[in-house]
Order: structure tokens, then C-alpha cells, then sequence
């Protein structure tokens, strides 16, 4: 856990202990985060964006750079700015969340991210995809070839880039739940991505989708990325 704010760390280790998660290191910069991680490999990483002599994006950088066995990383800030959630995720980072969420809900944060999966805050999947996707970002991702996917795995990626679960998209697509799972892993395994939020913006940033476009089912009254809160 690193944040430069000590009451911040303490209240999140008390939450975090009391819910069974174990904090194996803490630091009050980047850089002591990087140096905790290579010592500690810790499974999750709850990362404050600005700190001093590294912030959380640069840190974010170096901890998920080249090192096998990497650790899922959450980004955590009271700062509710676009450019720092695309460069956080452009980094790698798996999750997005403000300093007033829950005590559940930051428990469940690190419990979700532990399991591969990725999620945002509620306020900030549109934004993201409105100001970076359609207008260009401060640090675009690499372009991504779809033509390595099949149909259905392109179909697949349009739903999940609209916020649906694997069970959502199994009840739409009429398949197991087992096979949207292996769809998404190819999907992944095909683009380079780490998970489900990065295929979220290459989506977009390739154009298969755009900010506003009904999913193709006029019934359910959902229409983007932001009628969801998390990417299960």
C-alpha cells in the first residue's frame, strides 16, 4: 500500500485487516513502493497517484515492466481527473478507485483485481472513453489489429467493452457461461492485453464501437460503458 498520508494508510490496513487481507508492506512514495513490491511480491498493490520523489503512475510503470509474477494494481487518489485514470490504466494498472469509496467496496476492489478481473469507479468509465477515445489521450495505447479475432470473439468484445458480466454476455449470446470465459481469455491471449479493462479501450480506440451506440438490444434500455460500475 502506498499513499504519503499515514492516517490514510493506517484506516486502509484497519479495513483491510479486518476483512482477512493481509498488508505486507506499506510506503510513503513511488519509489519505496517499487522497492516493496521486488521484496514483498505482494498479490494486489493499492497505489495513491501523487506522492513525492515518484508518483503512483511512474511506480505503476516500473512494477508492472518486464517482472514475472507481477501483481495486480489498484490505483487509489482523491483526485477524480481524466488524464490520470488513462495513464493509469495506459500503465497497466487493473482498477481506478476514489478515496471515499466503501469499506466494502475497496475490500471487494482487492478481492476482484486478485481474481484477474478489473474494475472503475462508478463515475469514471464514460468520461474515460468520451475524452480518450473519440478525441485522442495524453498516452495512447499501441494500435490493436482485430483481424486476429473471429466473429464471435469481435462480437463478444463489443458486449464486454459495453460493461456486460460473463453471465450477461452468456444470457445474450445464448452460451455457457464457461465458453464467454474461454471466448474472453483468446481475446486477451490474441491482443497482448492484460485484462478486461485494457480491451475496453482498445475497443473504442480502434473504432469497433463508439461512446453512445446502442448495444443491439433495444429492450434492456442500456447504452454504453456507463451504465455499468465495474468490469466483472
Amino acid at each position: 500500500m502506498a499513499d504519503d498520508q499515514t492516517l490514510v494508510r493506517t484506516g486502509f490496513r484497519l479495513i483491510l485487516g479486518a476483512d482477512g487481507i493481509d498488508v505486507v508492506a506499506e510506503a510513503v512514495n513511488g519509489a519505496e513502493a517499487v522497492d516493496a513490491v521486488r521484496r514483498t511480491r505482494p498479490d494486489v498493490v493499492l497505489m495513491d497517484v501523487r506522492m513525492p520523489e515518484m508518483d503512483g503512475l511512474e511506480a505503476t510503470r516500473r512494477i508492472l515492466t518486464g517482472a514475472a509474477g507481477q501483481p495486480r494494481v489498484i490505483i487509489l487518489t482523491t483526485f477524480d481527473l481524466d488524464r490520470y485514470v488513462y495513464a493509469a490504466l495506459s500503465a497497466g494498472a487493473s482498477g481506478f478507485l476514489l478515496k471515499d469509496v466503501t469499506p466494502e467496496q475497496l475490500t471487494a476492489a482487492v478481492r476482484t483485481v486478485r481474481t484477474g478481473d478489473a474494475l472503475l469507479a462508478p463515475a469514471i468509465t464514460r468520461r474515460l472513453v468520451q475524452r480518450f477515445t473519440r478525441r485522442g489521450g495524453d498516452t495512447a495505447t499501441p494500435h490493436r489489429d482485430l483481424a486476429a479475432l473471429t466473429p464471435r470473439e469481435l462480437e463478444v468484445l463489443c458486449l464486454l467493452a459495453r460493461g456486460l458480466s460473463n453471465a450477461e454476455l452468456a444470457a445474450r449470446l445464448h452460451l455457457a457461461e464457461t465458453t464467454v470465459k474461454t471466448h474472453v481469455a483468446r481475446i486477451l491471449a490474441k491482443l497482448g492485453l492484460r485484462d478486461r479493462v485494457q480491451a475496453v479501450i482498445v475497443a473504442y480506440e480502434t473504432g469497433l464501437i463508439s461512446v453512445g451506440e446502442p448495444d443491439g438490444d433495444e429492450g434492456d434500455g442500456e447504452a454504453g460503458p456507463e451504465a455499468r460500475t465495474a468490469l466483472p
